[in-house]
């Protein structure tokens, strides 16, 4: 299951995607975590010390390997040089799998252990000094995108994604490439905007969205979200002492984790495993080709010099039973 956590800054996304990873952790079940927020802080929630963090490679500083790597044999695609972050598989392209190693792991991905388990964590990389007024961070996240273009996963299987804050992973077609996607609202009026937002972009791709009500302290709270977001609220989450005691540095043993709010994570796991069998593998393609299209009139034929319309397969559906590029 590709799963993403978004909301506005602040709102304790990175937070409760941590501790989602870390219930599935418990079961050993296969998880590969990507921090694609412009503020690397996931890392930090599961766990590493500000040194481990800093360490992590960042997927934007390996993008040349991750092109070389996806294109394959795909002889719609001239050189890894005209790939962009949308470039979609197709016949030919090497694909990624939750369970397996490759070259895309070993350079971009770290073990983590945590309670019961280990889990691929891996980053954009941080927005640094030497980017700014140079560089757009959308950029660095195109390595996320590409990279998600080109993952298959099964049932019991989970790509675990920590978005980029508000609504920027509309600046590409990122947002549709998740079975689900948890918007995490605290019971604001600022809280609930974002989910509003989030809605009415989304309400066109066949967008799977719940939200989650986080830092709710009362049946007040609750009324509000349930007013405001109606059927789309799946479950709310409160004040957490192991939770304050992680963001200290000191967490306790994760099955000491408040029980309403290990019955919170159960219900996402739920959610994400039911939309497993209403995958629409052709609609999913469909949309890869459409954003791809986009970008490349938009700004990829002229950067790359070529017609990039060229590289999709029309004959191409990208499913778990496609046959890896050697």
């Amino acid at each position: 299951m590709k799963i993403a956590f978004v909301g506005k800054g602040g709102s304790g996304k990175t937070t409760l995607s941590s501790l989602f990873i870390r219930h599935l952790a418990t079961t050993g079940t296969p998880v590969v975590a990507v921090d694609a927020d412009i503020n690397q802080h996931l890392g930090a929630a599961l766990g590493l010390d500000d040194a481990e963090a800093a360490a992590l490679p960042a997927m934007g500083e390996n993008l040349p390997l991750i092109k070389d790597y996806l294109r394959g044999t795909n002889v719609r695609i001239a050189s890894a040089e005209t790939m962009i972050k949308t470039t979609p598989p197709g016949e030919g392209s090497r694909l990624l799998r939750v369970r397996e190693d490759n070259p895309v792991y070993d350079a971009c991905a770290r073990p983590v252990e945590l309670d019961g388990g280990t889990v691929r964590l891996m980053v954009t990389g941080p927005f640094t000094e030497a980017d700014l007024g140079v560089a757009c961070y959308h950029s660095k996240t195109g390595a996320v995108e590409l990279c998600l273009n080109h993952l298959v996963d099964g049932p019991d299987e989970y790509v675990v994604v920590d978005m980029t804050a508000g609504s920027d992973s509309f600046a590409s077609g990122m947002f549709t490439r998740f079975d689900i996607t948890f918007l995490v609202a605290e019971p604001t009026r600022k809280g609930v905007s974002v989910y509003r937002q989030y809605k009415e972009y989304a309400r066109d791709f066949g967008v799977t969205l719940k939200v989650v009500g986080n830092k709710v302290q009362g049946p007040d709270d609750l009324d509000f979200l349930r007013t405001e977001v109606g059927e789309d609220l799946l479950v709310t989450v409160g004040h957490s002492d192991w939770v304050r005691a992680m963001e200290k540095g000191r967490p306790p043993r994760f099955g000491l984790l408040e029980e309403p709010n290990r019955h919170a994570l159960r219900l996402l796991r739920s959610a994400a495993d039911a939309t497993y069998a209403s995958r629409d593998r052709e609609r999913y393609t469909r949309q890869m080709a459409h954003f791809h299209l986009k970008n490349a009139r938009s700004w990829g034929d002229e950067r790359t010099g070529a017609d990039l319309s060229a590289q999709i397969d029309p004959g191409f559906v990208l499913g778990e039973d496609v046959t890896v590029s050697a």
